[in-house]
């Protein structure tokens, strides 16, 4: 643990919110919960740009569940109005308007918009060096017009538009940005919440492109139970299949390794959008090459 972090344990989370009750959300939406912890450490002057996707059902015109201003983009052209706005509070620095850190600029996407549409204009802007937090809730599918299938869908997951389960690896968007070289790119967990806030607050202090990479628990594509929203996250760091890390300048580090992994199938279990690797037929094979998958990532992990 950091020595000079403000957050040592879950009694040092700030005890404001910036997202308000009375939301069109899913009920128990994994996505909204994140956001809401790493808003606690950004604060309310950070203008949030948000791209069409689950999470900005949070400002339906005219009204709006969240307090920070926000600024609605197009599908692909998130990180260029986040340039936008970045290029405006630099020119207001210069003018003497603004302290270097009084405004932040945090880009909210999907998967949809960060592993698919939006990844082009992300990658220009990483290449660029672009001074803004980029969090995704990846909740592994387009959620928000009917859970199809995108590039972050996991393997033998269903979705509307692979019934059969999809038989694609799923794209590695924490490797993608880190092939770019920017100071800080992270996973977070919303089960783990002081590792969230500490990701924030490290890379608080850095310029430039930041990635924050959650799992959107999604109960509603997913199948699974609104109130184990944060069971089922933990589960997916517990079994491995979604590592708790962070890369430094492109240096590596596990923030958390499980002592001892649970099986993969109690994280699969949980969810209909597996069931059919249970029933009506229980498909060990397909059980197996998933937890093939994760103990040969485990397996390379050093640190």
């Amino acid at each position: 643990m950091s020595e000079d972090t403000v957050f040592r344990t879950l009694k040092d989370t700030p005890k404001f919110d910036l997202l308000t009750p009375g939301s069109p959300l899913c009920a128990g939406c994994g996505g909204s919960a994140i956001l809401k912890l790493a808003l606690k450490v950004l604060g309310p002057n950070t203008i949030v740009v948000s791209v069409p996707g689950c999470l900005a059902l949070l400002e339906l015109y005219p009204y709006t569940s969240i307090n920070n201003p926000m600024l609605f983009a197009p599908f692909p052209a998130g990180p260029a109005a986040a340039q936008g706005l970045v290029d405006g509070i630099l020119a207001q620095i210069e003018k003497g308007k603004l302290q270097r850190d009084d405004v932040k600029v945090l880009l909210l996407t999907g998967d949809g918009a960060a592993f698919d549409i939006g990844l082009q204009a992300t990658s220009a802007a990483i290449h660029r060096g672009l001074d803004f937090y980029y969090l995704v809730y990846d909740n592994e599918a387009y959620g928000n017009t009917g859970f199809q299938f995108s590039s972050s869908t996991p393997p033998a997951a269903r979705t509307t538009t692979t019934p059969e389960g999809n038989m694609l690896p799923k794209k590695d968007l924490f490797e993608i940005w880190r092939a770019h070289k920017p100071p800080y790119v992270a996973t977070v967990a919303a089960s783990r919440p002081v590792d969230l806030l500490r990701k924030f607050e490290k890379a608080s202090k850095m310029r430039g492109p930041k990635l924050f990479l959650g799992l959107g628990v999604c109960p509603t594509g997913w199948g699974s139970d609104p109130s184990q929203t944060i069971k089922i996250d933990k589960l997916a760091v517990e079994t491995g299949l979604f590592p708790l890390k962070e890369a430094v300048y492109g240096e590596v580090r596990h923030t958390y390794i499980p002592r001892s992994r649970r099986p993969v199938e109690d994280y699969l279990k949980t969810q209909k959008r597996f069931e059919h690797l249970f029933k009506p037929v229980r498909r060990d094979d397909l059980i197996k090459q998933i937890q093939d998958e994760v103990d040969r990532y485990w397996a390379s992990v050093t640190r």
